[in-house]
Parts: C-alpha cells; structure tokens; sequence
C-alpha cells in the first residue's frame, strides 16, 4: 500500500503545478481579452444604433420641411414685339421658364403663351417634393375644365418646394405667371449646362413672336374660326378646338 501511495504522489503534484500561479494569470488574461472584446462590441453597436436613428430623423425632417410660399421679386419687364418679358429668365421651348435664385436654386414656371393657350385653370398637380426631374421631362398638370396638359421641367433637378397658393389658387398662374404664379423650386446642380439648352436674352421676344406665327397658321389650316390677329394666342384657345387639333397644339407647343 506504501508503494502505491508513493506512485499517486507525484500525478497529484503535477496537477497542483498546472494548476499553479501562471495557469490562473493565463485565464485571467483570456477573461480578461473577452471583456475588451465585448466593450468593443458594444460600443460598436451603440455607434450604429445612433447613427440609425439619426439618419431616419434626419430623413423625416428634409421630407416633411414646409413647402415654400414666397415668390420671386417683381420681375423687370422688358416689352418686345408686342410681349412683355422679365429680364433674366430663360424659356424651355415647351413653354416653362426659369429664374436662377443663386447656387443651385432655380424657381420655374409656365410662360404667358402656354398660359393663354390655356386659359381658365382649375387644378395643377405638381411633381412631389425630393423627386428628380429631368429637363424636359413631365413636372407639372394643369387642368383646364375636362382638359389635362402636361407641361415639362425646364431644368433637371430634385423638386424642393411647391408653391401651395398656385395649388390652392390655380387662377394665379394666368393672372401673374412670371411671379406669384411660379410653380416650384428645383435644385439643380446642372443649371449652368441647363441653360445653354433654354431661350434667353435677346432670342426669348423673337421665339414667342414665332412661337405664335407658326400657331396662328396652324390655326389657320386646322380651325379658321379661331386664328388670332397677333399677339399672344386667343385666351382658352386649347378649350374651343376640336380634339384633334388640340392634340396636335399640345405636341407641337408643349412637347409632352
């Protein structure tokens, strides 16, 4: 029995030296590493959960933000072949207009042709707020008795603010289409390549003096009864004329 004490000694005393100091510095080192791990990660979680938060915050504000009222200054009007022009605003061969504010901001508009053309406007839906427009496509629905018309963007951009009194009073676009009758704010980081593609300066008076030429002949072939003398078009012209004409006015004029 002696012997075979003797001979479980010595595995008892080399479980107590794995069991020494340096194995227990080596576990609380290995505790140790997992609570920094563990930080780290927590601290990474906490990170993106507050960036989350603050993007979709973020996001709401910009979405909802109101929707500006103010118009433009009272344009400078220049009178040329028989039309008044506001100084500084470039026309889209579609008939929507558009008065760079500074930087990227441009406010847009219906010009006094399509105006005319269109006459009494009931009801204007425009392109949502934080939508992209590309010049020349759709922004703006006009609604004139039984009648819709698409009219396009002059510039491209991101649509920022609507003009909530031409909404809630469509009339102010044919009474005063170059200032209170604006239709939206549009960012448009590409203004500056825009307008090489608009009419401005002393080109806009000679176009709409053409503009209305080729319309009276139109006229002239299409509904007799309804060619104007001069001047700007006859007001609700689009309204008196049969469907067919109408269309072909609105392709040729508005280019939707």
């Amino acid at each position: 029995m002696v012997v075979l004490d003797r001979q479980v000694w010595p595995s008892r005393a080399y479980k107590k030296s794995v069991d020494g100091p340096a194995t227990t510095a080596l576990r609380r080192v290995a505790a140790t590493g997992a609570e920094v791990v563990m930080s780290i990660l927590f601290v990474l979680l906490m990170f993106l959960l507050v960036m989350s938060i603050s993007y979709f915050r973020t996001r709401n504000e910009v979405a909802t933000q109101p929707e500006l009222r103010t118009g433009p200054e009272a344009p400078r009007m220049q009178r040329e072949y028989g039309f008044s022009i506001p100084a500084a605003y470039c026309f889209h061969p579609g008939h929507t207009w558009v008065l760079k504010e500074g930087g990227e901001t441009a406010r847009v508009g219906v010009d006094s042709f399509a105006a005319n053309l269109l006459g009494k406007i009931d009801h204007i839906e425009v392109a949502g707020t934080n939508r992209w427009v590309r010049q020349g496509q759709k922004l703006v629905t006009l609604t004139s008795g039984n009648q819709t018309f698409e009219l396009v963007s002059p510039v491209e951009g991101v649509v920022t603010a609507v003009n909530r009194d031409a909404v809630e009073d469509p009339s102010v676009i044919g009474r005063d289409p170059y200032q209170a009758g604006w239709i939206a704010i549009v960012k448009s980081p590409d203004i500056l390549t825009n307008q090489k593609n608009l009419v401005q300066g002393g080109m806009v008076a000679p176009w709409l003096q053409n503009s209305v030429t080729r319309l009276n002949g139109m006229v002239a072939q299409l509904a007799p009864t309804m060619a104007a003398d001069g001047g700007l078009p006859v007001a609700g012209l689009l309204a008196r004329v049969t469907p067919d004409v109408r269309e072909q006015l609105v392709k040729e004029f508005f280019l939707a």
